[in-house]
């Protein structure tokens, strides 16, 4: 791999690592303090948020094995930021069909813009690549 690639690539690679290791302690946290976070959330005690903490950790690996492969897959990147965009308008869509408690609206919009924030790095991460993007190809 050049080092010209290689340094392209530093920023989507940072991006999908770092979108990882929120979402695998994000997943972590969910899946462990499922009650407690139900709680702070304000939602009733009935609620389980147990398969969204395991779905963020299996997102999590996911993302971690694209970040670690060796040919970047352009396309999938892609895909990778639009389920970030689709999980921020769900977030804030939320906002106005749950009844959140303050805390927890506050802890939903945090964590919307975050996603927000790794779908802009990786989506400028992408900008490096606008041919390869046309064409769906891999980078090394």
């Amino acid at each position: 791999m050049s080092n010209r690639n290689s340094d392209r690539q530093r920023l989507l690679r940072l991006a999908l690592t770092c979108n990882a290791l929120f979402s695998l302690s994000s997943g972590l946290v969910i899946a462990f303090a499922d009650r407690q976070i139900v709680r702070v959330l304000g939602l009733p005690s009935g609620n389980s948020l147990l398969s969204l903490g395991i779905g963020l950790i299996v997102f999590a690996i996911f993302l971690f094995l694209s970040a670690r492969r060796q040919l970047l897959n352009i396309p999938q990147t892609r895909i990778i930021v639009l389920l970030d965009i689709v999980w921020v308008v769900g977030s804030y869509a939320l906002l106005f069909v749950v009844r959140f408690s303050s805390t927890g609206k506050w802890l939903v919009g945090i964590v919307a813009e975050s996603v927000l924030a790794f779908a802009i790095v990786r989506w400028l991460g992408l900008r490096h690549y606008p041919e390869a993007i046309r064409k769906g190809q891999h980078y090394a």
